[in-house]
């Protein structure tokens, strides 16, 4: 399975043509990832590729990535690098995440050496617009039960209310807060 991994990786760094470059900077250097229950590790080679190495080999650089972040780092959500748990080289940990947020999968090139050209455009597109359709029904699937909610079955309060009530108990507070005060300046 780690072979599998390293070519993919590797597919991806040729395909884009500018990874394999800027990769190539730490020839000689280790990246281990923690991804529980999997922990790998990779060499870089002086062109730019990747080789799996040994679980025993020291790493220059490791991530610890729970598998629940793993949904947010494919859609490039920024926010889920920030919860990556890093140690090491640090230029090796920046070039790491700047180029898993930059790689992009050419899936038309490879889906063309076995269907064809534009066997592989149509079913780019057919599953583009499908991943669109889903993301607008999703969408519009939260905003009826949202909207359902809020409006015919109030389970939960909509926010203009809520503010104003917090406001008002705000407003409630500073005014006893002022009378107690002048009650002991009374006194």
């Amino acid at each position: 399975m780690l072979s599998l991994t390293a070519a993919a990786l590797n597919h991806l760094l040729t395909q884009s043509g500018w990874a394999n470059e800027r990769l190539a900077k730490f020839a000689g250097k280790t990246a281990r990832f923690h991804i529980a229950p999997f922990s790998f590790a990779f060499y870089i080679l002086p062109d730019g590729s990747v080789l799996n190495a040994g679980a025993d080999e020291k790493a220059d650089a490791t991530c610890t990535i729970t598998p629940s972040l793993l949904p947010r780092l494919a859609l490039k959500d920024e926010a889920a690098y920030s919860l990556i748990e890093t140690s090491g080289d640090t230029g090796l940990l920046s070039e790491i995440f700047f180029i898993s947020k930059s790689l992009q999968w050419d899936a038309a090139e490879d889906f063309s050496h076995i269907t064809g050209d534009i066997a592989a455009e149509r079913l780019l597109q057919f599953a583009t617009t499908t991943r669109q359709h889903l993301r607008d029904a999703t969408l519009n699937l939260s905003q009826a039960f949202a909207e359902y909610w809020t409006e015919e079955r109030p389970l939960v309060a909509k926010s203009q209310p809520v503010q104003q009530f917090i406001q008002q108990v705000d407003a409630l507070r500073d005014d006893i807060a002022r009378l107690e005060q002048r009650i002991s300046n009374l006194k």
